[in-house]
């Protein structure tokens, strides 16, 4: 793999995807822009029953910047995928953790930059694309993705959070890493971590696995994902091809700031010197920031509907039905009237971010005709967003998780989907703009059913939720103490043209995925809370 020349390491991985990379010159690496430290942030949410049934030492110690390693050495540890899988939840997990303090202790990139030294710096071996935002960066890592995939390249991707399995984070051309490869990329990232004298977290072990299997995998470009914020990630450790800011919203307000701004200001921590950066026209104060932050960074920003000739219009054909479609114009392109692959208006932003990336690859060695652009584009999937994954009757699940999102949710599938009356089983997590995210509920849902996700301790009370939606809407609604039990209440009485909608967390939809993999999709009819 070159970096001069991209696609010979394509058509290599793709006919011989187990090959390992042999490493090109490497890319000297740079440190985020120097950031003035945030005061420290703490979130606090109330202890519930299931949170207090969760390991809590796991979950409440803080990462230090350095620790001494105490428990017996990962090469005995980890043996098989379920050992690989047992010592990533013993990590400190911020993702589940209802206390964390956001400063740069904490957050430190320390630990990854010690870490990854040991394990030979396999993300200065790659050329990358870095993705931060607070909604679309799924959708935009997945159409960045699918277009150079459809080029012919080899194209790693990284994501958070998982739905079902731990391993849908790390993927090569759409293919998770096998469980062998996995557990092996585990014990090297443990090792190195020994070696370095770290104790890293959950997610600074999965990212360092990330980059050493696309290495590994002798990837073309890998498409990164920011797992919070920006400044402080542990991603933010790469210096890409090209930076990317989907649309900036409210969430996660006690750890990156209570204003958009103030937001906009710590996912702006991963524009770099030299690096073009993209981001979409935003709310004058939002994008003074992005501007200013670009100008410190030494960052080339590129507004799309300002620098970028963009527009989108929704529309009805008959092969389609309801979509977006999308025009792109730049020196090198000229995108017209493009389909935008995924359901929503708001999608559209996310194709014009996704194209213009693209659109820049061109200029630096990716061969990318339109043809092949366009065809990547329209075969885009996603799991997780309007994913209808129940016949008779429908239900669809949703991974919105902020007010702004439900609120598109709630336009797209009135757009999207006809439906005599809808169901909503809505569970979030303790730490988000509750009300918000209710009164944007209230605006599509008929009927609601409240519940908790077991998979993590931040879940809100059911309890809580239903009595603050009742205050709010008037609205009836009922409380299930299950995911399987609010599936079975939501299809017991629905007609053939109702609709359940499964929204408020990814962990709410990872467990309804779960539950619905033991039945059988082909019979459909009512779900039952208990599988025989």
């Amino acid at each position: 793999m070159s970096k001069s020349t991209p696609a010979s390491g394509a058509r290599a991985a793709a006919s011989s995807p187990k090959t390992t990379a042999t490493p090109p010159a490497t890319k000297s690496s740079t440190t985020a822009a120097k950031v003035s430290t945030k005061q420290t942030a703490e979130v606090k949410i109330a202890p519930t029953a299931a949170a207090e049934k969760s390991k809590a030492k796991t979950f409440e110690k803080t990462a230090p910047a350095v620790k001494t390693a105490t428990k017996a050495p990962a090469a005995t540890v980890i043996t098989s995928y379920s050992s690989a899988v047992r010592y990533l939840l013993e990590r400190t997990d911020f993702e589940r953790m209802r206390t964390v303090k956001y400063n740069e202790e904490t957050f430190t990139l320390a630990r990854m930059q010690a870490m990854l030294g040991k394990l030979g710096n396999p993300h200065q071996h790659l050329r990358t694309v870095h993705v931060a935002g607070t909604n679309g960066k799924g959708s935009t890592v997945a159409m960045i993705a699918s277009m150079l995939q459809a080029c012919g390249y080899t194209v790693g991707v990284y994501t958070s959070p998982h739905l079902v399995d731990i391993r849908e984070r790390i993927a090569v051309n759409g293919v998770l890493v096998d469980r062998s490869t996995f557990a092996d990329l585990t014990k090297q990232v443990a090792t190195a971590a020994e070696k370095a004298n770290v104790d890293p977290t959950f997610f600074e072990v999965l990212t360092a696995a990330a980059f050493k299997h696309f290495v590994d995998q002798a990837v073309d470009i890998a498409i990164i994902e920011v797992g919070l914020g920006g400044r402080l990630d542990s991603t933010n450790v790469i210096t890409p091809d090209a930076s990317v800011i989907t649309s900036i919203d409210y969430d996660h307000m006690k750890l990156l700031g209570s204003t958009l701004p103030e937001i906009a200001r710590e996912k702006a921590g991963i524009f770099k010197r030299g690096v073009p950066a993209f981001i979409f026209e935003s709310e004058p104060a939002v994008e003074k920031v992005l501007v200013e932050a670009a100008a410190q960074a030494g960052a080339q920003l590129r507004i799309l509907n300002k620098d970028i000739d963009f527009s989108s219009r929704f529309c009805v054909t008959d092969d389609l039905g309801p979509h977006a479609r999308v025009c792109l114009y730049t020196k090198t392109s000229r995108l017209e009237h493009l389909p935008v692959p995924l359901a929503g208006e708001h999608m559209a932003i996310n194709c014009g971010l996704a194209l213009a990336v693209v659109d820049h690859l061109r200029t630096v060695g990716f061969d990318c005709p339109e043809d092949k652009l366009t065809s990547g584009l329209a075969a885009t999937k996603m799991n997780g967003r309007m994913q209808l994954v129940w016949d008779r009757p429908r239900v669809v699940v949703d991974g919105a998780h902020n007010p702004s999102a439900i609120g598109a949710l709630m336009r797209c599938i009135g757009a999207h989907i006809p439906y005599d009356s809808m169901a909503c089983i809505f569970g979030c997590c303790a730490d988000k703009d509750i009300p918000g995210l209710l009164d944007k509920l209230n605006l599509g849902a008929d009927k609601v059913i409240f519940t908790r996700s077991p998979s993590t301790p931040r879940s809100a009370d059911p309890e809580d939720l239903q009595k603050l939606f009742s205050e709010r809407s008037g609205k009836m609604s009922m409380i299930a103490k299950s995911v399987p039990e609010a599936l079975e209440m939501a299809t017991r009485a629905l007609s053939r043209d109702d609709l359940v909608c499964v929204t408020g967390s990814f962990y709410l939809v990872g467990d309804t995925l779960k539950h619905l993999a033991q039945l059988d999709r082909a019979i459909g009819g009512r779900i039952a809370a208990v599988v025989k």
